[in-house]
């Protein structure tokens, strides 16, 4: 079971599943992930917080604890 924190940069990968629970769960599926989502690892920051990621055409900053709760699968 990888999470998005695991994916290195340059990779696309397919969301399985979403952890997390009420309002976190809700805000994450707001930002257009949910299952089945393909999501592609563009740039990470230093100390890996945040990881900079392409959802259904924008760009998005994810904090690592909100990237922990997204369970994929890698594509490529």
């Amino acid at each position: 079971m990888q999470t998005l924190r695991d994916i290195p940069c340059g990779t696309t990968v397919k969301v399985t599943r979403l952890t997390g629970e009420g309002s976190v769960k809700r805000r994450i599926m707001d930002m257009g992930i949910t299952k089945g989502t393909s999501i592609s690892v563009r740039k990470m920051a230093p100390l890996g917080d945040p990881v900079e990621v392409t959802v259904r055409g924008y760009e998005l900053s994810l904090r690592k604890a909100d990237a922990e709760m997204i369970i994929v699968e890698v594509l490529n």
